[in-house]
């Protein structure tokens, strides 16, 4: 029993830091990521891509966040978890909401004009490589979020989730221009991006409201809701 009871029990400073790394792994690698898409995005018209690239640094505010909770939890002990998770989640979800609103605004103003991209070239290339990488980062962030039952963590890996899915429409949509040559179909990716941006900043900002969480030391984390 012993013996299982220090096998289940996590390793706390080793988690830590994997989870340090990976926020920085996410901080660095999106804000390439967000100056290439935003600069492309601008070069080429593409609505988006420019879209993808502001997603990319709603990644880097996330990235800092859960960088920034970890180095507090680390320096203050875990009594003032729920604290720090909740600041780094609405971090996340209003980064979100901002985005959400500039790309839906813009698009619709595209979609007015009928706006057409010059090119949808470098989409096709930046969607390409952030599906593979996001995959593997996100993966990486769920695992690592269940073993520290950190509800922050897995918001991020939504967050990391939400950046392959984005990197899924801007796909669609450039090829879907470059074969027929439709404007529309840039600028209805990019409300599509918005939509999908809205949908994690609410999540992020309804698990940051949704009250005390109690953790056990072997990782076993409830909702404190009270008995009725």
């Amino acid at each position: 029993m012993r013996a299982n009871s220090i096998g289940v029990m996590p390793d706390r400073s080793r988690l830590y830091a994997r989870a340090s790394l990976l926020a920085l792994i996410t901080i660095y690698y999106n804000v390439g990521e967000g100056l290439a898409s935003v600069l492309l995005g601008l070069n080429d018209e593409s609505m988006s891509l420019f879209g993808v690239g502001l997603d990319s640094f709603v990644e880097v505010v996330s990235g800092i966040g859960i960088w920034h909770m970890i180095r507090r939890i680390r320096n203050n002990g875990e009594e003032n978890l729920d604290r720090f998770e909740q600041r780094a989640l609405r971090i996340t979800g209003a980064a979100f909401y901002v985005l959400t609103a500039g790309l839906v605004l813009t698009s619709i103003i595209d979609l007015y004009r009928g706006h057409k991209p010059e090119s949808t070239f470098w989409g096709i290339v930046i969607s390409v490589i952030s599906i593979v990488s996001m995959s593997a980062l996100s993966r990486a962030k769920v695992s690592l979020g269940k073993n520290m039952n950190s509800q922050a963590i897995l918001a991020d890996a939504a967050c990391t989730r939400a950046c392959l899915q984005l990197s899924v429409v801007l796909l669609i949509a450039s090829v879907g221009y470059k074969l027929t040559g439709i404007g529309g179909l840039d600028s209805i990716g990019a409300i599509v991006i918005g939509g999908l941006c809205y949908r994690e900043g609410r999540e992020a900002f309804e698990k940051a409201n949704r009250g005390r969480l109690l953790c056990t030391c072997v990782g076993a984390c409830e909702k404190s809701e009270g008995k009725s």
